[in-house]
């Protein structure tokens, strides 16, 4: 466990010595800051005009903007990892790093433990938004922090996907392209979904990505969406240290 710490130190090090990672941080906070504005005005402009009271802010305000946010990070998070494992073999030290005296499975839950260090920041951040109208308004707790939940068990996947493209490739940019295709044609499994005349429709609608997310965003908590973002990550970095293994042996 002290290797898998360690390792996860030394990559959560790395990723905030790069100006990337500050970049990153800064354009997402400022497109999340935009977007968060223009869902306050139009829900102040738009306030008593519904015929009920069902929609709330945290419905409105942090549903929406956790929404739009899945969509920014499909963009982002292949940028942030896209050079965990592919940038090591273009320099040479990846041969380096599997010849220590560490298990392969240390090395890459240690690199994705540094990459979930990136990822919490930027949910702390997301969560500032609308938790700064505690004061001014009812939030409700139990779907704002589903949202996050949701938010961050969808970066964590997209982490996942995203070490596994970067374990396959010397060249970051193709890592970075391959992660977000990859990650894009599960995401819109779910437009197969909706067709009927496609057999195993439930199936495809299951494996996509945003469906899952869509339940904890509107404040349901699911253990079946929680499990299955458990094994979509178990998977790739499953599949991550299947192919370390083969390239040390």
């Amino acid at each position: 466990m002290s290797n898998i710490l360690n390792i996860a130190r030394t990559e959560l090090k790395r990723i905030f010595l790069s100006p990337l990672a500050w970049a990153v941080l800064a354009v997402v906070q400022f497109i999340m800051g935009f977007v968060f504005i223009n869902l306050l005005v139009d829900y102040a402009n738009n306030a008593g005009m519904q015929p009920d009271d069902t929609i709330g802010v945290s419905d409105y305000v942090a549903g929406s903007l956790y929404g739009f946010a899945t969509i920014l990070l499909l963009l982002v998070m292949p940028l942030m990892t896209m050079r965990v494992f592919a940038e090591e073999r273009k320099g040479n030290t990846l041969v380096l790093l599997t010849s220590a005296p560490v298990s392969i499975t240390e090395i890459v839950l240690g690199k994705f433990l540094g990459v979930l260090g990136f990822i919490l920041a930027i949910v702390v951040l997301m969560a500032a938004m609308p938790l700064s109208l505690h004061w001014s308004t009812n939030l409700d707790w139990g779907r704002v922090a589903a949202g996050l939940l949701g938010l961050f068990l969808m970066m964590m996947t997209f982490a996942s996907a995203g070490l596994f493209v970067s374990s396959l490739t010397r060249e970051p940019t193709i890592a970075a392209v391959g992660s977000f295709g990859l990650l894009l044609v599960i995401w819109l499994l779910n437009i197969l979904g909706y067709n009927d005349s496609i057999p195993f429709r439930d199936v495809f609608n299951y494996l996509s990505l945003i469906g899952h997310y869509d339940s904890l965003r509107r404040g349901i908590f699911n253990s079946a969406d929680i499990v299955y973002y458990l094994l979509f990550s178990g998977l790739f970095l499953w599949l991550t240290v299947q192919r370390l293994d083969m390239e040390r042996n």
